[in-house]
């Protein structure tokens, strides 16, 4: 197992992310908001 420090202090294990993506696209910012009202996001 490969863990990623993604700052502050924290890690997470590589084979949990599925994607790193900016959230500046219209699609992204839509598939945000989805994941945000089902309670599914973690923003880091």
């Amino acid at each position: 197992m490969k863990l990623i420090n993604i700052g502050f202090g924290n890690m997470v294990s590589s084979s949990r992310i599925i994607a790193i993506v900016s959230p500046e696209s219209a699609p992204i910012k839509r598939i945000i908001q989805d994941v945000r009202d089902r309670g599914q996001l973690v923003d880091l």
